[in-house]
């Protein structure tokens, strides 16, 4: 999965690697996770939810370093996964934000009711409704 994304131009799953190895981000804060989608043994697919690391707002979540590999696209896969972590967003967060790596991606996300935002750090948000 690395390698492709690598070759694709995606560097954050490097980013992702390096930042687990050094202890940087484990996805273990309050609020956070880490997930992955296998297929037969096979991680397919991963992606997280931190605390918004560009705000200092507590109650800002961040969708990160989502990608699934080329051969298990368009199955389902890459919003159940988002799905996961939005629900584990809203019982954390106020909001999310993200930052869509490319088209396919930004709508993924707006159908999945984020809107576009000018940010220098983020592209998308997801506000969640007051309980």
């Amino acid at each position: 999965m690395q390698a492709e994304a690598r070759e694709a131009g995606f560097q954050f799953l490097e980013t992702l690697l390096r930042e687990w190895v050094s202890g940087k981000n484990r996805f273990d804060a309050a609020g956070e996770m880490l997930c992955g989608h296998f297929d037969q043994g096979v991680l397919v697919a991963i992606g997280g939810l931190n605390r918004d690391p560009f705000l200092s707002d507590p109650a800002v979540g961040r969708i990160r370093r989502v990608y699934v590999r080329r051969e298990w696209r368009n199955r389902g896969i890459g919003g159940a996964l988002l799905e996961k972590l939005l629900t584990a967003a809203r019982k954390n967060f106020r909001s999310v934000r993200l930052r869509a790596e490319n088209p396919s991606a930004a709508q993924l996300y707006e159908r999945k009711g984020f809107t576009r935002i000018q940010s220098s750090s983020a592209t998308h948000i997801l506000h969640f409704e007051s309980p």
